[in-house]
């Protein structure tokens, strides 16, 4: 398809974020497929939470919060929450009739004619006013480099690649990382694998009690300072801590949760401190989370010196055509659903400024 077709917007990603502005979009009185079209690569509804491994179970899951319009009720805890959430946001796209386009890739956005965007896609290509976008983190695992990491003869995988505890029994495993899934990794892997040793950058910060409103606003304020500074967005876990349950506290008694210090290259048959010590290894887990997947943005230059693209609200200071919603303080699921009904709110604004809106 050669010639682009015209919307007031487009939406790229159907997860949270993107199903949020979605479900804005339709009820300030843009109609599906004619004023904005919601673009997703995924193959099934369910945004990330499809590629979870089966053994995260939706019990596990910390808080996932319903999206706008449609609570989540009755969902089974043991269930997987690939399958729960999958299946929410199936009932979610069809209840609200969001048509979402799957799977569609977008390789580019760049400038078009008369101030519009060209969304550059698999489909072919689509004119619009304005784009939010919505992409998350999943496409774009991190992988830190360590010297020595060419030459170990073990495996090596990251949380995106991990399938369940299972295939790593009888083996010793190396899980990197201080964040959620390197927790339940752990606690997951404890049960088949000959042997587990946990390593971190930074001292893991364990949270007791309640996360109130007050820390919430406190922890969401520090990310989105630094994407107001145009730097790359720590994710909110980082400033929240990790979650003191039943499990961690027994993983914690059991030593399963024994923090060691971040070793300092990795040899052929494991890991090795300076100071001496090595450690055996037949796997090492990178639980070393995620960037945004923002390469598709390339063209339009938003990115500042700093690495990161500088974000008033959900605006790009840059563009104020383009918002990234679940980015930097609105990547929890509470803050996505509230960053898109904020994205909303500024688009009519700015497409108002030329001409009314469809109603």
């Amino acid at each position: 398809m050669n010639e682009s077709r015209e919307v007031e917007v487009v939406v790229i990603g159907a997860g949270q974020a993107g199903l949020s502005s979605a479900y804005h979009l339709r009820r300030s009185g843009f109609t599906p497929d004619h004023d904005f079209v919601v673009l997703d690569h995924s193959p099934a509804p369910g945004g990330a939470w499809q590629f979870r491994w089966p053994s995260l179970t939706y019990g596990k899951v910390h808080g996932m919060h319903a999206l706008p319009g449609m609570e989540l009720t009755d969902a089974d805890p043991g269930r997987p929450s690939a399958e729960v959430i999958g299946a929410y946001f199936d009932r979610y796209e069809r209840a609200f009739d969001l048509r979402v386009r799957r799977p569609v890739d977008v390789r580019a956005v760049r400038e078009g004619d008369g101030g519009r965007l060209l969304v550059e896609t698999s489909d072919g290509t689509w004119s619009t006013r304005a784009l939010i976008n919505a992409t998350g983190t999943w496409d774009r695992p991190f992988w830190p480099r360590y010297p020595g990491q060419e030459t170990f003869r073990g495996r090596q995988l990251h949380t995106a690649q991990y399938a369940g505890p299972e295939e790593f029994a009888g083996q010793r495993v190396v899980v990197v990382g201080g964040g959620a899934s390197g927790t339940q990794h752990l606690l997951e892997l404890a049960r088949y694998a000959a042997a587990t040793t946990w390593v971190t950058r930074r001292p893991p910060v364990f949270r007791e009690g309640p996360f109130d409103q007050e820390a919430g606003r406190a922890a969401v304020a520090l990310v989105e300072e630094r994407v107001r500074q145009g730097l790359p967005p720590h994710s909110v876990v980082s400033v929240t801590g990790l979650p003191l349950n039943d499990a961690v506290r027994q993983g914690l008694a059991d030593g399963v949760l024994d923090r060691q210090p971040m070793f300092d290259r990795i040899t052929p048959d494991g890991v090795a401190w300076d100071d001496g010590r090595h450690v055996t290894a037949d796997v090492i887990l990178w639980a070393t989370g995620f960037r945004a997947a923002l390469d598709h943005l390339r063209p339009l230059r938003l990115r500042e010196p700093g690495g990161g693209i500088r974000v008033e609200g959900t605006r790009a200071v840059a563009d104020p055509r383009v918002h990234l919603v679940g980015y930097g303080p609105s990547a929890s699921t509470i803050g996505a659903n509230r960053a898109g009904r904020a994205a909303v709110r500024d688009i009519r604004r700015l497409l108002s400024e030329d001409q009314p809106v469809a109603a």
